[in-house]
């Protein structure tokens, strides 16, 4: 009997449909010379400190180093503390009792860091022994299922992958246990105080950024701007400087003389520049860069789209959701023509997949060598029906982006004419010479929105024009926005740094926080722990949050370039570095930070809430979820 394992009921129901196993089993489906079986997401964990004898939370256990870590079933609270998963001990007991039976072990889980750990973890904890295959697939058509099938891969080609994702977990548990550990009990235990490698950082970014916008200061300055006429045609032009002095401002707004009669009473054309500018089509979508544009559109949090986004992967409509990637391989960009015909009858994007089935498309999103574990997020071209609305939206913001990465560019052209009067001025105009793959969505770019002239004037340069009116316009500076949902995704791909390149961002993608996969689970964790809440689409700390944040701003552990760096080695893992090296730096880490934490928490009890009941023995238990 060959036994394939799922990483969850639903899928492992599918692939059953898909081989025509149909007789239901308590914990897995048979037919046909299967057993289809499967988890429930993460069983297994690795133990909490009081397996290996660190019992309550003392001073003299820290720092917490298991020689060899252990895995635990996943637990469960009740009215009685936290107690193990009857339904996973079940689940454990069917799978071992299928993997006895087994002739082949065919390894189905999510095709990526997170599907294997979840397998392995059972496999080892089950202390099996057989060879195993893995199914690497990045779409769950029935078609692709079947490929897969046919071209499984020996289980130690993906050990790498492992190594990197036991790095990940065993990194997590030293650092956010030891940690949590720490501050907690030098805050005089008042409450848990939970810290993460990834976790805090994150927090830190959040924090600082409020309090930037807390302490802001507005400057005000002062900008001049004339109305000049062109044959009846009005256009508007701003001072270039910004004038900090307000007499300075005054006494060069009064040299403008804002009647009609001509030079020297108006404004001289000085340069007129106009130059073509051409935008290349964007990246396709991966998991975060799509999680960025629901937020942006429709207001998703991160684990929305996640959510929505994974239940269309299960419905067979979209590609591997937790990808990293926004490029396609060669062979992949063979079916994207098919994949655009399907679309000529989709009342929104019909006429560009018209225009598309006959153009040349782009192959900006095209390299095989950036395509990491899955490529870029794509429609599979099976139909989509009676979808909800919000399933609907995001699956059309998919097809959208496929549309637009594979479309021409848009070409604008860009004037900007400079103008003398008492001071210099600038017109600045776009116009839209060929929208190409800003059609899809039929979307002006962002700095229209801002722009003063819609469209400008046919001008020379040493025209004299009239200037019909003035303006003295007082402003004040601004601080930077308060961080959304899209705007911290973005962030944590670059630690932190703002860069706006698409391509220049993606390619620091390794050196971010976190990875597409848990960037979600994140933001969620730090409003579990009651550090950040949402207000409207702002992201912002509490006063617990505030107040860890003030305790671990100057440490090593809320630092996001370093702590970006683990996650870039983890990859390199995953390529076949050292895991011993990693280990021992993570030791190292681990030791620092608890020794600053335990110094750290001192007067921090005072800022937080009062005292609580001291944390029970079961309280460490809790794996710090995406670290």
């Amino acid at each position: 009997m060959k036994i394939v394992i799922a990483e969850k009921p639903s899928v492992g129901r599918e692939l059953a449909k898909v081989f025509g196993a149909t007789t239901r089993k308590d914990g897995y489906i048979e037919g046909n010379g299967y057993s289809f079986t499967w988890a429930f997401g993460h069983l297994l964990q690795l133990a909490p400190p009081q397996e290996y004898g660190f019992i309550g939370w003392r001073r003299q256990h820290l720092p917490m180093l298991p020689k060899k870590f252990k895995l635990a079933i996943r637990k469960i609270k009740t009215k009685d503390g936290l107690i193990e998963d009857p339904g996973v001990r079940k689940q454990l007991d069917t799978i071992k009792m299928l993997f006895d039976e087994a002739t082949e072990i065919i390894v189905a889980t999510d095709a990526g860091r997170e599907g294997e750990l979840i397998f392995r973890y059972i496999y080892y904890f089950l202390k099996c022994k057989k060879p195993f295959k893995r199914l690497w697939i990045s779409s769950q058509t029935d078609e692709a299922i079947k490929e897969g099938f046919r071209n499984l891969k020996p289980g130690t080609d993906y050990d790498t992958l492992f190594n990197s994702a036991h790095c990940r977990s065993e990194s997590d548990w030293l650092v956010g246990m030891n940690a949590t550990q720490a501050l907690s009990i030098s805050a005089g235990n008042r409450s848990v105080l939970s810290l993460g490698r990834v976790q805090t950082p994150t927090l830190a970014m959040i924090c600082s950024r409020f309090l930037e916008i807390k302490n802001f200061v507005p400057q005000t300055y002062y900008q001049l701007a004339i109305q000049l006429d062109k044959d009846g045609q009005l256009f508007k032009a701003i001072s270039v400087n910004n004038f900090n002095n307000k007499e300075e401002a005054q006494g060069l707004f009064d040299q403008i003389q804002d009647v009609a009669g001509g030079f020297p009473n108006g404004g001289k054309i000085l340069s007129v520049e106009a130059k073509p500018r051409k935008e290349p089509p964007p990246l396709l979508h991966d998991l975060s860069s799509l999680q960025q544009e629901a937020n942006k559109r429709k207001g998703f949090t991160a684990d929305q789209t996640l959510s929505l986004l994974q239940g269309l992967y299960e419905s067979k409509l979209v590609t591997y959701p937790r990808t990293g990637s926004r490029y396609i391989g060669d062979d992949v960009f063979a079916g994207v023509p098919n994949l655009i015909d399907k679309l000529k009858d989709h009342k929104d994007f019909g006429k560009q997949a018209e225009f598309l089935s006959t153009a040349k498309l782009s192959k900006r999103s095209v390299n095989a060598k950036k395509v990491t574990d899955h490529h870029a997020i794509l429609p599979t071209g099976e139909s989509a029906y009676q979808l909800s609305g919000d399933k609907q939206a995001i699956y059309d913001m998919v097809v959208g982006r496929m549309l637009e990465a594979f479309h021409q560019e848009c070409v604008k052209e860009i004037t900007k004419i400079s103008v003398e009067s008492g001071s210099l001025f600038i017109a600045n105009g776009t116009v839209i010479r060929s929208a190409g793959w800003r059609s899809v969505f039929n979307e002006n770019d962002e700095e229209k929105k801002d722009e003063e002239n819609p469209s400008l004037p046919k001008v020379k340069a040493g025209e004299e024009l009239p200037v019909v009116n003035k303006a003295f316009m007082e402003k004040q500076t601004k601080p930077k926005p308060m961080y959304n949902e899209a705007s911290l995704l973005k962030a944590l791909e670059t630690s932190g740094k703002d860069i706006e390149d698409e391509e220049l961002r993606y390619a620091m993608k390794d050196s971010g926080l976190g990875t597409p996969a848990t960037r979600a689970s994140i933001i969620e964790t730090l409003i579990n722990r009651e550090y950040i809440l949402r207000e409207k689409r702002n992201l912002v700390p509490t006063p617990k949050g505030l107040a860890v944040y003030d305790v671990v701003k100057d440490q090593k552990i809320a630092q996001a370039e370093l702590t970006g760096q683990w996650e870039k080695r983890l990859e390199e893992i995953r390529s076949g570095a050292s895991v011993a090296d990693f280990k021992a730096e993570i030791t190292e880490y681990t030791k620092a930070i608890t020794h600053e934490m335990l110094l750290a928490g001192n007067g921090l009890a005072a800022k937080l809430s009062p005292p609580k009941e001291e944390p029970k023995e079961e309280k460490p238990a809790e794996t710090p979820a995406a670290s």
